[in-house]
């Protein structure tokens, strides 16, 4: 499943007007018409954060908003990007020269990651490609990009990478809110920092139990060669780690390692120069939020009367868990949170990495209406930037559909 290929749809571009739009835009800029388009979902994660790339399943869903690429092949080794955007520039390079400036962000960055992983299977290869942007992330989206179906969240698992329906609950809307603060993964060390907290907790976990912690990776790693369950590894985390960052000096104490090795064999390139890690709180949040994941999902299918309210309060408590002791959230996600749970959302929660970006939230159906008109007036009204873009950054979504390329019919 893992490995298909994006369904091609036969489309009549007179019913399509953004299509239709790209297509002219293209022979305007190139001098002929594309042979294909490709159509990509934007994504939201209803709960599971930070814990696919530790080895855990998450819950996101496709929405139905999505990226269009209109595509023509050509006989020379050359590789041409325009964005209808015009604060993007064009782009050209040959594919068998391909350079990525980690350092340096650019829009066509995305887009050479990509042809660098085109031989593998496209799901697991898009999580491998975003790595040569400096990126240590998991798989949650490329996977729901690929795997995605209309009307259905999906449980991701990894290793191998496998997908489950979930159905939600009728009753409720999911809406997701923009902070309009951005922030970029690639740019900036926040989310490898969090990445190394885990794998660094990975280590100090195993090396305690008398695990072989030179091979262990991932926080899922420990549990499973343990055999015990999530709250028995919240014991163990509450016994080994203490709350008080660690120094790397501590850290090399505790492995019987040189400072040299920890850099060369265990952090990455952007993480070198940190000298102190949170381990307790980054393991106790996944540990924690992996939990809420199989207890989201065991709701979804038990559908008990008051499950609206049961997905509520997992998601609060998950939002709790990324402000606290992940602390991969902002001032205004904070206020964005709050706002919407004053207006009526039963959950509300950062998606995505955080320090930025949007939040979902779980609205019931009938206060939807009042809920969006409230929402606008509270963080977009008074501010003219956020104003400018709240037309794009508050809107109700159902699950959506995967990845597709369209041809013209």
């Amino acid at each position: 499943m893992a490995g298909d290929a994006p369904s091609s749809l036969p489309v009549q571009l007179v019913e399509q007007p953004r299509l239709l739009k790209l297509k002219e835009s293209f022979i305007a800029k190139f001098g002929s018409a594309p042979k294909f388009y490709v159509r990509a979902p934007g994504r939201v994660n209803l709960i599971g954060e930070h814990i696919d790339y530790c080895g855990y399943a998450v819950l996101p869903m496709a929405i139905e908003q999505d990226i269009l690429i209109a595509v023509e092949p050509v006989n020379n080794d050359v590789v041409q990007l325009a964005n209808t955007n015009s604060l993007y520039l064009d782009f050209s390079t040959s594919v068998n020269d391909i350079q990525i400036n980690k350092t340096k962000l650019q829009w066509h960055n995305y887009f050479l990651c990509g042809l660098k992983g085109i031989q593998v299977e496209l799901a697991e290869i898009c999580t491998k490609s975003e790595r040569y942007i400096g990126t240590e992330g998991g798989g949650m989206d490329q996977s729901i990009s690929f795997l995605a179906e209309e009307g259905t969240a999906k449980l991701i698992e990894f290793s191998p990478l496998r997908a489950t329906d979930v159905r939600l609950p009728s009753g409720a809307a999911f809406v997701i809110a923009n902070s309009c603060v951005e922030m970029n993964k690639a740019a900036t060390s926040h989310y490898n920092i969090r990445v190394m907290e885990c794998r660094l907790a990975t280590k100090l976990l195993s090396k305690s139990k008398g695990l072989d912690w030179k091979k262990m990776l991932r926080l899922q790693d420990v549990q499973a060669k343990l055999g015990v369950s999530l709250e028995e590894m919240l014991t163990i985390v509450e016994e080994v780690l203490h709350p008080e960052p660690y120094s790397t000096e501590e850290i090399c104490k505790c492995l019987g390692i040189s400072l040299e090795d920890l850099r060369s064999q265990i952090l990455s390139q952007n993480t070198q120069d940190v000298s102190t890690f949170k381990l307790h709180q980054r393991a106790k949040h996944v540990y924690s939020e992996a939990a809420r994941v199989l207890e989201f999902k065991k709701i979804c299918n038990e559908a008990p009367a008051n499950a609206i309210q049961l997905l509520g309060e997992l998601m609060n408590q998950s939002y709790i868990s990324c402000r606290e002791m992940y602390e991969c959230s902002c001032p205004e996600l904070d206020r964005l949170v709050d706002i919407c749970l004053q207006f009526g959302a039963v959950g509300s929660r950062l998606t995505g990495a955080g320090w930025g970006g949007c939040t979902v939230s779980m609205v019931p159906t009938d206060k939807l209406n009042t809920f969006l008109k409230n929402v606008k007036k509270a963080y977009y009204q008074n501010d003219v930037q956020k104003l400018a873009l709240k037309n794009n950054s508050l809107f109700a979504t159902k699950p959506g559909r995967g990845a597709l390329v369209f041809v013209e019919a």
